[in-house]
């Protein structure tokens, strides 16, 4: 096991974060009693001086927007996973100094999806082109068979969208947000968009929906949720996706395996609930 005791969680704003209930309720399961999980309030420019201020005792980060991309240039290596999307939301201090970039997010949405039976799936929707979509491309360049279709509101979106398509080697076609209600026949679809988005959609849900993944959860269910589920159709939360994001954040940094999946789930829910 790792001797360093300390890690957190670094945004701006972070206030929001449930990663220090997720992580806290890991350590109480596991027994590490003497460690500890903070949240700090940071910003793109204040990111270099908060790295040179940690000392041996810290163990991992996990970062939120901003800072996935404004990370990278202070870390000795990042994953395959991390590059794929240029994008780090953990960082494990090694005992030998060095730090090391990771992209959980990524698995954990594959994880979340295989929790509800979707292993595989012959095509996908995505709905938005923000940083969470590159990763909901890149979980779907492990499990999707065919295309991806992205619904987005402008061509330079689109163009985005259709590179990262050819980066991750998905076949991606874009199309308007205008005829988003499309999107909702699809075998699996993903809505990566701010809250409020996709309430309009809700209206549309088809009678007979497969799978709906949608990164939000609070509040929740969504709109477009309720109605997805209330039609029989398979729904994975937000909070499902960060909480399997969450448990690979603290394998890495601690060292034990498997992390605690479903205390850290019970955490979650019990602090949501409570806001």
């Amino acid at each position: 096991m790792r001797t360093a005791k300390r890690a957190g969680v670094v945004g701006s704003p972070i206030g929001h974060s449930l990663s220090p209930v997720l992580h806290r309720a890991a350590y109480a399961e596991l027994g590490l009693t003497d460690w500890m999980y903070g949240r700090f309030e940071v910003d793109e420019a204040g990111l270099p001086g908060f790295f040179e201020k940690l000392d041996t005792s810290w163990a991992g980060l996990s970062l939120t927007m901003p800072l996935k991309r404004a990370v990278l240039p202070l870390l000795d290596e990042i994953s395959e996973t991390a590059a794929s999307v240029e994008a780090v939301n953990t960082v494990v201090f090694t005992e030998d100094g060095r730090r090391v970039g990771d992209n959980t997010d990524i698995p954990g949405m594959v994880a979340a999806l295989r929790e509800r039976g979707i292993e595989q799936v012959e095509s996908a929707a995505i709905l938005g082109a923000g940083a969470t979509a590159s990763s909901a491309l890149a979980a779907l360049a492990r499990i999707c068979t065919g295309e991806v279709v992205a619904y987005v509101r402008s061509e330079a979106r689109a163009a985005e969208m259709r590179q990262w398509g050819e980066r991750l080697d998905v076949e991606v076609r874009t199309e308007d947000w205008a005829d988003a209600e499309r999107a909702l026949r699809a075998p699996l679809v993903i809505a990566t968009t701010p809250s409020g988005t996709t309430d309009s959609l809700a209206a549309a849900v088809p009678e007979r929906p497969v799978a709906l993944f949608d990164v939000l959860y609070d509040p929740w269910p969504t709109p477009l949720a309720a109605r997805w589920s209330a039609y029989g159709g398979a729904v994975v939360s937000g909070l499902d996706l960060l909480v399997h994001q969450a448990v690979l954040q603290v394998e890495q940094m601690t060292g034990r395996v498997p992390g605690p999946l479903d205390a850290m789930r019970e955490a979650g829910e019990k602090a949501l609930a409570g806001r």
